[in-house]
């Protein structure tokens, strides 16, 4: 019988880090421990309730395929409410709905590249990046950024050196997973130059847009829309900013029309995004601006809280979060994901732990973000504070168990 034999591009798919640890905590939780879960973006943020309504209303039987490019209801609505960000030029043509802003990233990623191109983005960065590029046989290339400056961009000549002739886009994601990074005007502008100079797609993940703090201001790519118009890309998602996660509805945006056509086929090609999660979302301009405030409010106050946690534990550090709801910081150990894992197989405190990621695979270069994890504040303060206490008791314990496994040795 002849050998059969997977694809490599298929194996090359990587493993989650937000995701790997799932069993450890499906045992933990066998053996009688609660866990926390700080390791992915799933808000406990109530979703608003003009659109819980529409699920309580429902009545539409059968349940139908809804239309590739999205549903008229929901179009007209994100048309508004981009006109209301003051971006009156958007058109329902120039939006498409996608299964969460995960489709539309690799429905852009696919558009600007062929096989073998390669990505710019910054690391670390958010790491189904390197899912997709794998899926789609591109190459994702890091430009590294440091915590000591809160991940922001590094100077311009810093990023076109890793330029290349194969170099097709750049990605970012802003604010920012999963540094929490905001990114400035000039920071913007520095990514626009360069795809002007160097003919590039530039492509801006703006999922978190509704969350940046201490009055800084969100710098959306749809600023640029009229000066780069066949470059410019958005893709967005209503999962974090309507607490819809499970609703799997995002979009991508373009002025290209050759690009938005494409797309269109795509869409075609896997039918349709859901007609229940799509009518749910149409709802977004009923949303009261009372909603989003509190929100916000919630959002800073835990990252706050989160913020003063973590820097009183001795030997962490941490930058504070300018938006989104998450965080990296540094612990006082030489493998995050073997403490992320001790949290989870040998460690309790009063019958309870933590679940976080480990942020070396929010990073391509080997090496880095090896003592690094990312915090998801997308829980109460009261869960946060519990998050402080276990962190500081695990890692005196982590530090004492890991002696002993070296004076064994």
């Amino acid at each position: 019988m002849a050998k059969i034999q997977l694809s490599k591009r298929f194996l090359q798919i990587p493993e989650s880090p937000i995701r790997k640890l799932v069993p450890l905590a499906a045992s933990a939780i066998n053996k009688g421990v609660k866990v926390l879960y700080f390791n992915i973006g799933d808000p406990d943020i109530e979703t608003p309730g003009v659109m819980l309504k529409v699920l309580h209303k429902w009545r539409k039987n059968p349940i139908a395929y809804s239309r590739s490019h999205g549903e008229p209801e929901l179009l007209a609505a994100l048309k508004k409410y981009y006109h209301r960000l003051g971006f009156p030029f958007i058109e329902e043509g120039h939006l498409l709905v996608t299964l969460g802003g995960s489709e539309a990233i690799s429905m852009a990623t696919l558009a600007v590249t062929e096989y073998g191109d390669e990505i710019l983005t910054f690391e670390p960065f958010y790491t189904n990046y390197n899912s997709y590029a794998a899926v789609n046989g591109i190459k994702i290339i890091p430009v590294k950024t440091q915590a000591r400056n809160g991940f922001h961009l590094p100077p311009a000549n810093v990023i076109e050196k890793k330029i290349s002739k194969k170099t097709k886009a750049i990605l970012y994601c802003n604010p920012n997973n999963p540094t929490g990074t905001v990114y400035s005007q000039k920071e913007v502008e520095i990514l626009v130059s360069l795809a002007k100079k160097h003919g590039l797609f530039l492509i801006s993940d703006e999922v978190y847009r509704e969350f940046v703090f201490d009055g800084k201001k969100h710098v959306s790519i749809l600023q640029f829309f009229q000066e780069i118009p066949d470059q410019a890309i958005l893709v967005d998602s209503l999962s974090k900013r309507y607490s819809l996660c499970g609703a799997r509805i995002g979009l991508i945006s373009s002025l290209n029309k050759n690009l938005m056509s494409g797309v269109m086929c795509i869409a075609q090609g896997r039918l349709s995004a859901g007609l229940i999660d799509q009518t749910m979302a149409a709802q977004l301009t009923q949303v009261p601006k009372s909603y989003f405030l509190k929100v916000h409010q919630e959002y800073q106050k835990r990252r706050d809280v989160l913020y003063r946690g973590l820097k009183s534990i001795p030997g962490v550090t941490v930058r504070r979060p300018e938006g989104a709801f998450y965080c990296v910081a540094g612990l006082p150990v030489k493998d995050s994901e073997d403490f992320c894992r001790f949290l989870l197989t040998d460690f309790n405190h009063h019958g309870e732990t933590i679940m976080i990621a480990p942020a070396a695979g929010f990073y391509a270069s080997p090496g880095l973000g090896m003592n690094e994890v990312r915090i998801a504040y997308v829980v109460n303060t009261s869960s946060i504070k519990k998050l402080i206490v276990i962190l500081r008791a695990a890692l005196l314990e982590y530090k004492k168990s890991r002696s002993r496994v070296v004076n064994r040795a």
